[in-house]
């Protein structure tokens, strides 16, 4: 790779914005002079470490890189005991300053939040500070050329001394000037200094007239500088300070280089991190500026870009392109009109391997792919030369020898134009034969073309592949789209026609071609209507899917919505229902009471109270059967399932609830006592349950095992629902003989309500005790006709058939 690739490619350029992105002059002469490199391992390396650069910048801007300056040369002098100057002093005091702010960026210590394996922490926590010398340096040193006065005691003694004895030597010539006895011998009322002493200016001609020493005469001659003789030792002194003061000075300035001397190491250390932390960020800058990213790389000439997009061109006139290459085929042929973009596609590729084997990332999705390649060729543009006497077509073919010799199956190869200049039969041939012959080599080659004879021969060549830049031919424009597998047709008629060239002749220009050339042209017009077919379909097909997605979220959220309403309207229910109850019941309750009283007033003898108290009685029992009926309707309505059971909550029996203590589903006997307990059974065993143990999973039926064994959910509802979900049949076992006599009782009553004929009592075989007791009962219940034990198939003993009278 040499410098004509880069200029080709335009990777010069990319080098000279990475420059200006730098903040040093050793990092901006890397970026200046930066090299694409071939081992994968360090290619890796190079991009790990501006992605990573990337990722501090995104998270805590870029660090303050300002002053770092290549001090390696001042620290080896002064390693040899040579005297540093104050700009030298100045530079080193700047890496020390440089490399603590940047050590103060990452806080001083790798950070959780930089993911622990950060290449560019790994620098920075590298770096070492040196407050104490960095400090030192810029207290003595205040600028280029100036020593501050507190650098040491000695100095600063020394010139309060210069400045007193300057001080006392203007108030005598001051008093020289204001002297009546000099006004006319003094040129003019200042004081001069001359040679680092201070004069008067005198008239030439009043020379003998002021005793003193010339150092100076006007260019005129008409004023002489003359130092009067009363100061001379004053300014002797003063001299002497000065020299005294020079060596302070220089004594401080080596002290200063030694301390650097000491230090050598670690700040010849710093330069070099301090320089490659900032080529890094120069970096990851460029990559934030183009919108980069870091691709993934292999080294066998695989190339897969997704959404490339040529980082020179201006991001809001780039057309992305993508395109793959080194998988199925290794050589790739693009067609299309001109400025289709058929040469930015090389470029692209071209300039995104440079770039990636330099370290760079490349302006495309992090799904590409790019490989490492030993070289990379590129012949693009025109390469004519007057002054070599060479003709566009030689210069092509120089540059394709060059590129054959150089090729093997590390290379990468961008032809432009392949065969063009010369006639165009030989030129296709030629072409043809230089592209098998590359493939042959194992390179990887992109090539463009406008033969259709390259065409016909791609598609019909293993390992080789056609491509083409879109055109519309009906805005004579081209869309910039790269199109892989599809050959392009340089549409040179249909563009001709549409510029107004003659009917006739463009129709006449078709006959001169041959029946092959023709048939070609008109399969690639058919490819190309049944490409902008399918992708029209395609389209479709993407709206059509993103419409129903669409349509997806919002009857879900419909259904979330109407979810939550029913929610509400059924706790709503529930609660007005619980309230007619409660009123019900406080109504009930008041008219008991005046009952009551009625009563006691009957007992001494009222007549007239006994009659009111029998039509509250009536009243009573009407205001119960409401209450209990409403109950019963609303436990029809069914609870929410896993709704929590309150104080207000009515419970029937035979509701089967959920116990969280037990895990498992539970049936209320009897509601719930005073104290909030309920009554329940669960299989064989009975126990009380507190109410917050408690919730619903469904509303309870009417007529099954558990109601039927005392519930009262069916006896005021409607009769025809009673007598549909009436069973024929009840359950016993598992219940006390108390229990199961109470049971029986209520069972009873509702089948002779419910008009059943024959029933079966399952008390079961046991001890006997409950089915005598059962027997025992039935035998004085004038409900019953008779009743016998089951026979074989029915239960045995364990079960009794009653008839009853309807």
């Amino acid at each position: 790779m040499d410098d004509r690739l880069y200029r080709i490619l335009e990777f010069n350029i990319i080098r000279d914005k990475l420059a200006a992105l730098t903040s040093s002059e050793i990092s901006r002469k890397t970026a200046e002079t930066l090299v694409p490199g071939t081992d994968p391992e360090t290619v890796r390396d190079m991009l790990k470490e501006t992605d990573d650069a990337v990722a501090l910048i995104m998270k805590r801007g870029r660090p303050p890189l300002g002053g770092i300056v290549d001090v390696t040369p001042s620290v080896k002098r002064a390693c040899g005991g040579s005297m540093l100057s104050f700009i030298e002093l100045l530079a080193i005091a700047g890496v020390l300053k440089a490399a603590r702010r940047t050590v103060n960026y990452c806080g001083g210590e790798k950070s959780a939040e930089d993911g622990g394996e950060n290449s560019v922490v790994d620098k920075i926590v590298r770096l070492t500070e040196d407050y104490g010398l960095e400090t030192y340096i810029y207290r003595c040193i205040i600028s280029e050329d100036e020593m501050a006065d507190d650098a040491s005691p000695e100095l600063a003694d020394i010139r309060r001394r210069i400045t007193r004895e300057q001080n006392s030597i203007r108030d005598r010539l001051n008093d020289f000037i204001r002297s009546p006895k000099y006004a006319k011998t003094i040129q003019d009322g200042v004081i001069t200094v001359r040679g680092d002493r201070y004069c008067i200016p005198v008239k030439a001609e009043f020379k003998s007239e002021f005793p003193g020493i010339v150092h100076d005469m006007s260019g005129s001659g008409q004023t002489l500088f003359i130092e009067p003789a009363s100061v001379v030792e004053s300014n002797n002194k003063i001299r002497e300070l000065r020299i005294k003061e020079k060596q302070e000075i220089e004594r401080i300035t080596l002290l200063l280089g030694s301390l650097c001397a000491e230090k050598a190491d670690i700040i010849i250390e710093d330069v070099k991190l301090l320089s490659e932390i900032d080529f890094d960020f120069a970096k990851a800058s460029l990559a934030i500026s183009m919108k980069a990213v870091m691709p993934q790389i292999n080294s066998q000439g695989r190339i897969r870009i997704v959404k490339g997009r040529h980082p020179l061109i201006e991001p809001h006139k780039v057309v992305p392109i993508s395109l793959h290459i080194g998988e199925n085929f290794r050589t790739l042929v693009v067609t299309g009109p001109n400025t289709g973009g058929k040469t930015v596609t090389l470029k692209t590729v071209g300039l995104f391997t440079l770039m990636m084997q330099a370290g760079l990332l490349v302006p495309c999705e992090s799904t590409s792919e790019l490989a490492i390649f030993d070289n990379v060729f590129a012949d693009i543009g025109d390469e004519q030369s007057i002054a070599q006497s060479l003709s566009t077509f030689s210069a092509h073919m120089g540059n394709i020898v060059k590129i054959i010799d150089g090729t093997d199956d590390r290379t990468l190869v961008l032809l432009d134009e392949l065969g063009a200049g010369t006639d165009p039969t030989e030129g296709a041939a030629l072409a043809m034969a230089i592209l098998e012959c590359l493939y042959q080599m194992g390179a990887i080659t992109l090539a463009t073309t406008h033969y259709s004879e390259l065409k016909a021969f791609t598609v019909s060549t293993e390992g080789f592949e056609n491509a083409c830049c879109e055109f519309d031919v009906e805005t004579l424009s081209p869309t910039y789209r790269l199109m892989i597998g599809v050959p392009g047709k340089s549409n040179a008629f249909a563009i001709s026609t549409k510029l107004g060239l003659d009917g006739a002749i463009v129709d006449r220009a078709r006959e001169f071609l041959s029946g092959e050339d023709v048939r070609f042209e008109d399969m690639l017009s058919d490819i190309e209507k049944k490409r902008a077919e399918i992708e029209r379909r395609q389209q479709e097909i993407r709206e059509l899917n993103e419409e129903a997605d669409r349509i997806k979220k919002e009857i879900e959220a419909e259904k979330a919505v109407l979810a939550g309403k029913k929610s509400e309207m059924m706790a709503k229910a529930h609660k007005d229902a619980a309230k007619v109850v409660a009123d019900a019941k406080k109504e009930s309750d008041r008219l008991l009471s005046e009952l009551r009283a009625l009563l006691r007033d009957a007992r001494d003898g009222n007549r007239e109270g006994l009659r009111a108290g029998e039509a509250l009685g009536r009243d009573i029992s009407k205001l119960s059967d409401e209450a209990e009926t409403e109950r019963y309707n609303q436990q029809r309505s069914g609870p929410v399932k896993g709704e929590k059971i309150t104080e207000d909550t009515v419970l029937l029996p035979g509701t089967t609830l959920f116990s969280k203590s037990i895990d498992g589903n539970v049936t209320v006997i009897k509601p719930k006592d005073k104290n909030g307990n309920v009554y329940v059974s669960a299989g064989i065993m009975k126990m009380f349950l507190p109410l917050d143990d408690l919730t619903f999973i469904s509303a309870p039926e009417s007529g099954d095992k558990a109601d039927s064994s005392g519930g009262r959910a069916g006896r005021n509802g409607p009769g025809i629902e009673k007598a549909l979900s009436m069973k024929p049949e009840l359950d016993l076992r598992g219940f006390t003989a108390e229990e199961a006599l109470s049971v029986t009782d209520k069972y009873l009553d509702d089948a002779v309500m419910c008009h059943l004929e024959n029933v079966t009592i399952i008390h079961g075989k046991g001890t006997g005790v409950l089915r005598r007791e059962i027997h025992n009962m039935l035998k004085r219940d004038r409900r019953v006709k008779e009743f016998r034990l089951g026979e074989f198939g029915e239960g045995d003993y364990g079960v009794t058939v009653v008839k009853l009278k309807v």
